[in-house]
C-alpha cells in the first residue's frame, strides 16, 4: 500500500491494521534496507516509510512494508509524518517511529517481539515506553566516510548523565521526567545545537485522538514522558543510531574539526539488546 501524501496517510492509514507499526523518516538513502529488515525482525507489522524527493528506496519493498511519498521535504519532516500517522491509527494502536540506519532495541530482543513487550506495557497500564537513542559510529573516519559501518560498529559505553526536566510555568521539576544526555552528542556538543543534544525520545506509545508528538522528541501527553510509573520500574528500550555521527561526519564545520569517533570509553557494538542492559542503558522494568 503506498500513501501519496500527508492528507492520504491520516485519511488511509486506518488500513494498516491495529498491531504495531513503525514510522521510518527517510532523510537520505543510507542503510534504509537494514533498517527495514531490522525492525520487520523485531516483530513490526506495518512500517510505513517517509520519503521525500531524490530518495531511492530498496526494490521490491518486503511485504508490510508501505511507502508514503512526500512532494517536498518538509520543514518539521518528523513530527508532520508521524502525527499523521497518529491521526490515522485506532485508539490504542501502538505506534513507534525512528530514522534510517536507526536500530530500536527493546529489553530481550534476541528471545522475544515487540508485540510482547507491547503488550506488557499494556498490562502495566503503561501507554509509551521511552527510549534512549545510543550513538552508534564507524571505528575509523576516513576522507569521504559518513561515520556509518554496521561491520565496526562502536559506541559509549559510558558518559551519560540526566539533569532535571523543568516545567515551562516554573512550577519546578516535572514529574518522573528528566533530560538525558550522552554519546555523540555530548562529546562534540560544540557541534551540536542546545536543543538537539538529548538522548531521550517517546518513540514507542499508544496511539488516541488527542496525542500529538512535538518537535523536541516529546509527547503531548506529560505521563507518556515518564521514564517510570509512580509506582515501580518500568521498561525503557533503545534507538541505536548512526545519525549523529553522519551528521558529524558530513556537515562543512564538523567534518574538517573531527578526526575519529572512538575514545577511551568506546567498546564494540554487539548489535544485541542484552549488551545494553548490561551497561544500564535500558531497563526491564517488571519484565523477566
Amino acid at each position: 500500500m503506498d500513501f501519496t501524501s500527508i492528507e492520504d496517510l491520516a485519511a488511509r492509514g486506518g488500513a494498516l491494521g491495529a498491531g504495531p507499526a513503525l514510522m521510518l523518516i527517510c532523510e537520505d538513502e543510507v542503510e534504509i534496507g537494514s533498517t527495514i529488515q531490522h525492525h520487520l525482525a523485531a516483530g513490526f507489522g506495518a512500517i510505513v516509510l517517509a520519503v521525500p524527493p531524490g530518495i531511492a528506496l530498496p526494490d521490491p519493498l518486503p511485504e508490510g512494508v508501505h511507502r508514503l511519498s512526500l512532494d517536498r521535504r518538509p520543514t518539521a519532516m518528523t513530527t508532520v509524518c508521524v502525527n499523521a500517522l497518529i491521526r490515522a491509527r485506532p485508539a490504542g494502536a501502538w505506534t513507534g517511529y525512528a530514522y534510517n540506519a536507526e536500530y530500536l532495541f527493546h529489553p530481550f530482543a534476541e528471545t522475544r517481539r515487540i508485540g510482547e513487550a507491547m503488550a506488557f506495557c499494556t498490562e502495566e497500564r503503561r501507554d509509551a515506553i521511552l527510549c534512549f537513542v545510543i550513538d552508534l559510529y564507524g571505528g575509523t573516519l576516513d576522507e569521504g566516510s559518513v561515520g556509518v559501518d554496521r561491520e565496526d560498529a562502536w559506541m559509549d559505553e559510558a558518559g551519560y548523565f540526566a539533569l532535571r526536566r523543568d516545567s515551562h510555568d516554573d512550577s519546578g521539576p516535572k514529574e518522573r521526567q528528566l533530560d538525558f544526555f550522552g554519546g555523540l552528542r555530548w562529546r562534540f556538543d560544540e557541534h551540536v545545537p542546545a536543543d538537539r543534544r538529548r538522548i531521550d525520545r517517546a518513540a514507542l506509545f499508544r496511539a488516541r485522538p488527542d496525542l500529538v508528538l512535538r518537535p523536541d522528541h516529546t509527547l503531548s501527553v506529560e505521563e507518556m514522558n515518564t521514564y517510570a510509573c509512580p509506582w515501580h520500574h518500568s521498561m525503557t528500550a533503545t534507538v541505536a543510531s548512526f545519525r549523529a555521527a553522519k551528521a558529524l561526519a558530513t556537515n562543512p564545520g564538523s567534518r574538517a574539526a573531527i578526526k575519529g569517533f572512538r575514545w577511551d570509553g568506546s567498546v564494540r557494538f554487539e548489535w544485541r539488546a542484552q549488551q545494553m542492559m548490561d551497561l544500564g542503558l535500558m531497563e526491564p522494568g517488571q519484565w523477566f
